[in-house]
């Protein structure tokens, strides 16, 4: 019965944030200001799926003004509603082109100013990434990115592919990864309290400062944010078995 009402209510829900959203963006489409705006909304579904969560930023992000590549950890489709609570003022996401296909959602993510990719075809992948290069030189915006390129789905933080390191490099914008705590197994519809998720925005990762090739600067930021997800998860399962949640 209770999976039965959550999905009836997330599907009203996400149906008028869509509706809401496509009509509201259509007075300044595609602007980088929107993503953050309903992608709080979208966050709030948390509280319906009955997960908790911690949303934690190191103080040199707190700090930081500027663009950015933001990259996060991918483990299934409950990543949408999660990460949502944390996504930064003018950032957009990427996401696969099979997206703008899915009925309403699809036109409303794109019409908020993400980006759809095809990951299939590396010319257009490769276009995608000087066209990030040249947004990130010429405006305020930053970019939110999942560098595994696919969900991981209890495999662990898979390897990062390298476009993500190579635009921030030439773009000269710092890296910011975000780390948040398992999921996979742990969401249950027809359970009412599904446990606590620690989101963690970490330091900016200036590239500058490193003089590594792309591909062994997504290793440096691999084994960062493989890390702060082993302490994270740690964290969590200590919590959950004290109660402290």
């Amino acid at each position: 019965m209770l999976l039965i009402l959550r999905i009836i209510l997330f599907v009203i829900y996400l149906l008028v944030i869509c509706m809401v959203g496509m009509i509201w963006c259509s007075f300044s489409p595609r602007n980088p200001y929107h993503v953050s705006i309903f992608g709080r909304m979208i966050g709030k579904l948390s509280t319906l799926f009955g997960i908790k969560v911690e949303l934690r930023k190191s103080q040199f992000t707190e700090k930081y003004i500027g663009n950015a590549i933001y990259i996060a950890n991918h483990q299934n489709n409950y990543d949408m509603i999660i990460l949502s609570k944390i996504i930064p003022d003018n950032t957009v996401t990427l996401g696969k082109k099979s997206l703008f296909w899915i009925p309403f959602f699809g036109f409303f993510y794109w019409i908020t100013g993400n980006i759809l990719i095809d990951r299939n075809n590396k010319i257009k992948s490769y276009g995608t990434i000087m066209h990030i290069v040249k947004q990130l030189k010429k405006k305020r915006i930053s970019f939110w990115i999942f560098p595994e390129g696919t969900r991981s789905n209890g495999r662990g933080l898979l390897p990062f592919k390298s476009g993500a390191f190579l635009a921030a490099r030439l773009a000269e914008v710092p890296v910011i990864p975000v780390v948040f705590s398992n999921t996979h197994d742990k969401i249950k519809l027809n359970r009412f309290r599904n446990g606590l998720v620690i989101i963690e925005m970490l330091s900016p990762i200036h590239l500058k400062n490193h003089n590594l090739s792309v591909r062994e600067l997504s290793k440096v930021c691999h084994d960062v944010m493989l890390n702060k997800l082993k302490t994270l998860n740690d964290e969590v399962e200590e919590r959950e078995k004290n109660g402290n949640i």
